[in-house]
């Protein structure tokens, strides 16, 4: 049963990709700004970050199966409706409602892989983050595949739209109530350590830790297929292949996620922010090959996905009580996504004054900076046990 539900989350990845790959098609097809096309590339985010914090208070008063099954409706119903579309407030309006149901399907998972593997909470939410990483590989390949296969850029968004409702019935069918609804780290662990709300050091540092994340990686996320392909002339396809290196080292998301569980927050926070910082300056440079690109984004999808993005997902959880899980989850999913809805336009806007190269160093590696110092400030003590 939770094999069928992290094929779920892996759509749901993999629908994330769909228009950054196809975004250089749409900009042509419509005639949309750059900084409007980062945009619409990172949108989907912003409904995503809406959705986090109200999700967790659903999920506190009704079924979790119910709310993820509505989440992949909405988000596959949204990602095929793109294709009818008639201009860009339509299309921005499609996307961030996409956002808002994969904001219901991450964290619904979330709030129950920490629940039922309540001994190793962070590497629950890695296996997860691992299937982020599948979907992250095959997204764009198959994005780019199906658009050169049909020549048309409408072609992947209904395959992917078809394919969600597909996994509704197949969840419908396979996954009991018992399992989905399990409260076992609230129920069967007393509550030791963590916050009784919100609004304490350790989640407001972690908070601004997310936003900075979210900032840094779906800026480039969003754009850097725009930079490859308009840039550097690559092929849909080799774009993809590009992009899709971030989720073959989001595979090592487990592993990952144990770490988390064994070391100092500080440590492994400000570790992957400076990894991060380095790698914002050597991206858009100009020179490397194709194959260097791969490497560098495979680095990025261990440390930006595998390493930061699943451990703020467990420290969110960690910094409350365990009876709070859903609501620490909810919290990560509105920081993260509610920072990275406008890194896409962002990073356009300043590519449009200064250059791809300034815009990196600026949107990735100095707030990167910033944040590894920031990490610092945390209190690992006051977390739950």
């Amino acid at each position: 049963m939770y094999c069928v539900l992290l094929v779920s989350y892996i759509l749901m990845a993999a629908d994330r990709y769909l228009f950054p790959v196809l975004a250089s098609d749409v900009r042509k097809a419509f005639g949309f700004s750059l900084a409007n096309t980062g945009l619409l590339s990172t949108i989907f985010t912003l409904g995503l970050g809406i959705g986090g914090l109200p999700t967790g208070y659903l999920l506190a008063r009704y079924s979790r199966k119910m709310v993820l099954l509505t989440g992949i409706v909405i988000f596959s119903s949204a990602t095929a409706l793109t294709t009818v579309v008639p201009g860009f407030w339509t299309m921005l309006v499609c996307l961030a409602a996409q956002g808002i149901g994969m904001s219901m399907l991450a964290t619904s998972m979330f709030a129950l892989a920490a629940s039922y593997f309540s001994g190793y909470r962070s590497a629950a939410i890695g296996s997860v983050n691992f299937c982020y990483g599948i979907g992250g590989f095959l997204g764009p390949f198959l994005a780019g595949k199906l658009r050169q296969s049909y020549n048309t850029w409408h072609a992947p968004m209904l395959a992917f739209g078809l394919f969600g409702f597909v996994m509704v019935v197949m969840i419908a069918a396979t996954v009991r109530p018992w399992f989905v609804e399990t409260r076992r780290a609230a129920e069967v662990k007393a509550d030791s350590g963590g916050a009784l709300s919100l609004l304490n050091r350790n989640t407001v540092i972690l908070t601004i830790l997310s936003l900075i994340h979210g900032l840094s990686m779906y800026g480039f996320l969003g754009l850097y297929p725009t930079f490859l392909r308009e840039t550097l002339h690559y092929s849909p396809t080799d774009a993809g292949k590009v992009i899709g290196m971030f989720g073959v080292g989001a595979l090592a998301s487990i592993p990952c996620g144990w770490i988390g569980d064994r070391f100092s927050p500080k440590l492994v926070l400000s570790g992957s922010l400076l990894s991060i910082a380095v790698l914002g300056y050597l991206f858009f440079q100009v020179s490397p090959t194709m194959l260097t690109r791969e490497i560098l984004t495979c680095i990025y999808g261990v440390t930006g996905s595998a390493v930061l993005y699943v451990n703020l997902a467990g420290y969110h959880v960690k910094a409350l009580r365990r009876s709070l899980s859903s609501r620490g989850s909810g919290m990560f999913v509105t920081s993260l996504y509610g920072g990275a809805a406008f890194g896409g336009y962002l990073l356009g806007w300043i590519v449009g004054h200064g250059g791809w190269l300034l815009a990196s160093e600026i949107q990735m590696s100095v707030l990167s900076l910033v944040g590894a110092v920031l990490a610092l400030a945390l209190r690992p003590s006051e977390m739950s046990l």
